[in-house]
């Protein structure tokens, strides 16, 4: 029996419309607030931020197809402003030329591209030329440039429930047209749940595996397939360490690292971090994590933490996974075990809340520097001590505004 395909089965049971997709109800589901705005085509820029597999590039294609536009897609991985600009001019041409039609432009992997790549966006998106999805696993937040992400909606893409999961594999086995429907197989209930649950929450990795372990059973037997256990196990041979193995989401993960590393437990952080790791973790974002806790959560405590945590950062982006593993495991057991302080992240707090409160008390005249004879003569600098010529009681001067004299942020 020849199942030879000129596409993988994920490929090929990519959903077309909303009726075919499964998870992202919050976003997507009967008068929900993205889909409202897909049908009512209604659409302005918008940032698919999600862990893989859970449906970024499907809804992209669902919109392109939903809208009438016209579907662009772009890795941030392998292009640059060159062939940008290109697909920009195209998609200028075709809505202001005879065709009339939208762009959507989807680019996968956003935050790998450069600030200037970014901005090289932001005319298009400003004029309404195309229609930008972006998709990120990482913080729209630290890695798309401020314009970019203002004039754009953040939609956030959770990892697939199982229930999701085991739908889309019952949908790839039964579609004649696209699926396995055209065979004569079928999955055990306890199979299926397997499968559903070492997916992780990637319907990528679930038809994948799928697709595996029928083409793995299909050579050890003519006709009727029926996979089991056994079949799947074999399929996903790799242990296939996930995020997401009963349910629960991604951030989780990363909760976990954070409580067992405040909580003095290295053993716990290290078995968190290579859940993290081991499951596909992007290094870089754990490492950004380790490298906030070791300011927030560790702080004055030991300003070595800090050190550490940046020369981890600093390796992961080196090296690479999966060198980087022991630069930050180094970091994490290094954290777990050192002294915990919250004072600085209290503190900064604290004077945030006076500085709203206080924004319009000018600068004391004496912390003012005076590099002109007119801000001498006003008063710039006048009376300020420069700390060195002084001993250390005359060198006391006052350094906040008068009304907010003797605060003490790191006093608790």
């Amino acid at each position: 029996m020849n199942t030879a395909v000129s596409a993988p089965l994920a490929d090929r049971m990519r959903p077309r419309n909303f009726v075919e997709f499964f998870g992202q109800e919050e976003i997507v589901g009967a008068g929900k607030i993205l889909r409202r705005l897909v049908e009512g085509d209604d659409l302005s820029s918008l940032i698919f931020w999600g862990p893989p597999g859970v449906g970024k590039t499907t809804l992209a294609k669902i919109i392109a197809l939903q809208t009438k536009a016209h579907f662009t897609e772009l890795s941030a991985v392998d292009s640059g402003k060159d062939e940008l600009r290109r697909v920009l001019k195209e998609a200028k041409d075709r809505l202001y030329g005879l065709e009339k039609q939208k762009t959507v432009l989807f680019i996968d992997e956003i935050h790998r591209w450069t600030k200037a790549q970014q901005d090289a966006l932001l005319p298009c998106v400003e004029r309404g030329d195309i229609v930008l999805i972006g998709a990120t696993t990482e913080n729209p937040s630290f890695e798309i440039v401020s314009p970019l992400l203002s004039r754009s909606r953040v939609f956030i893409l959770k990892s697939l429930e199982e229930k999701d999961i085991i739908k889309i594999v019952e949908q790839a086995i039964a579609d004649k047209e696209r699926g396995l429907g055209k065979f004569k197989i079928k999955i055990k209930e306890e199979a299926l749940k397997l499968l559903a649950e070492l997916a992780g929450g990637d319907a990528r990795t679930a038809i994948n595996g799928l697709e595996l372990a029928f083409k793995g059973k299909l050579q050890k037997t003519s006709g009727r397939v029926l996979l089991d256990v056994v079949d799947i196990k074999e399929a996903l041979q790799r242990t296939h360490l996930v995020f997401d193995k009963r349910g629960e989401e991604f951030y989780n993960l990363i909760s976990a690292l954070h409580k067992s590393m405040r909580g003095n437990d290295a053993n716990a952080a290290l078995y968190w971090l290579a859940r993290m790791i081991e499951g596909g973790a992007d290094p870089l974002y754990v490492a950004r994590r380790v490298l906030r806790f070791a300011a927030e959560d560790i702080g004055v405590a030991d300003s070595r933490a800090l050190l550490v945590a940046n020369v981890a950062y600093d390796a992961c982006h080196k090296l690479g996974f999966p060198e980087c593993n022991v630069h930050l495991a180094e970091a994490v057991v290094y954290c777990a075990l050192t002294n915990k302080s919250n004072c600085l992240y209290v503190a900064y707090g604290k004077a945030a809340e006076d500085s709203k409160a206080s924004s319009q008390i000018g600068v004391p005249l004496h912390l003012r520097n005076a590099p002109t004879k007119f801000m001498k003569e006003i008063g710039y600098s006048k009376g300020y001590k420069y700390t060195p010529d002084f001993k250390d009681e005359d060198a006391k001067q006052d350094y906040l505004p008068k009304e907010l004299k003797g605060r003490d942020y790191l006093k608790k």
